[in-house]
């Protein structure tokens, strides 16, 4: 077994969502070879791509000329994955709850609530600019 630190891999994309659909197919292939099943791949799915969309037209508004970094490891036991992006950042916890009535209706809004829900760990930096994300695989054959 090699270093935690040295097993992980890193990506940098643009900032532009065809990049970002690539990505997330590329590591959700590499979380299947890693026996994750379909409840484990559908969580990581919607908190991956949420969080790298966030982080290409949130943090650095679709500019081409800013990129997003992806730092990652997946083994059989977990997936995990820091996405920065070149932003200044925001507040996770001065998002508007889009449970609340007025924001029910509202397109959008939902992304850190669904990474929160789907992934076992999800944490900010200070600044706002960086997501780490956790997802512990569940036995798959215990729920059958």
């Amino acid at each position: 077994m090699g270093n935690a630190d040295t097993d992980r891999k890193t990506l940098t994309l643009p900032s532009d969502v065809s990049a970002v659909e690539r990505v997330c197919e590329g590591l959700l292939a590499e979380a299947a070879a890693q026996s994750f099943g379909e409840d484990d791949l559908f969580a990581i799915h919607l908190a991956l791509e949420e969080a790298l969309m966030n982080a290409a037209k949130h943090g650095n508004a679709l500019d081409p000329t800013k990129c997003v970094r992806v730092e990652y490891q997946i083994t059989p036991e977990k997936f995990d994955a820091t996405i920065t992006d070149q932003g200044c950042g925001f507040n996770p916890e001065a998002l508007p709850d889009p449970r609340s009535k007025e924001n029910l209706y509202k397109y959008g809004g939902r992304g850190v609530l669904l990474m929160r829900a789907y992934m076992d760990t999800v944490e900010f930096n200070p600044s706002g600019n960086r997501v780490h994300m956790v997802k512990y695989r569940t036995d798959q054959a215990a729920k059958g």
